[in-house]
């Protein structure tokens, strides 16, 4: 596969979410969206970039995983107030997160049983349950 057939792609990805394929915006998706499952801090994706010589500023970056989770083509784990995720994995599943390596790992849904939710409050449903659990040592 040539370059423009990844390029294509990747343009076409975007163009179906409804994000207009931006300079920027086709750069960062082409490192988040590279056919591995991925969690990644703006922080973390800002150095990627300039690693693969793009220059960027971290706000942009902010701004763009924003634009990319509001489009459903990631998913935001907030794990705790300083500190966020975003996941290339946007289907229903669980994470631990390992607080000395800050690193967040899927957990199938399958692995984790919840036996009862709250009720809703009125005119409101569940759109989604989502569980970090927290792992040291």
């Amino acid at each position: 596969m040539s370059t423009n057939d990844c390029l294509s792609g990747t343009i076409r990805h975007l163009l179906d979410a409804g994000v207009r394929p931006t300079r920027h915006r086709l750069a960062l998706a082409e490192l988040l969206f590279d056919g591995r499952e991925r969690h990644v801090s703006a922080e973390m994706l800002n150095v990627e970039a300039r690693e693969h010589l793009v220059s960027i500023s971290l706000a942009t970056v902010y701004n763009t995983l924003h634009h990319f989770t509001a489009a459903g083509l990631l998913r935001e784990i907030v794990v705790d107030s300083r500190r966020g995720y975003f996941d290339t994995n946007t289907s229903d599943h669980y994470h631990f997160f390992y607080e000395d390596s800050l690193c967040l790992v899927d957990i199938p849904i399958e692995a984790l049983e919840i036996m009862r939710l709250p009720a809703t409050p009125a005119g409101k449903t569940i759109r989604r349950v989502e569980v970090v659990v927290r792992v040291s040592g």
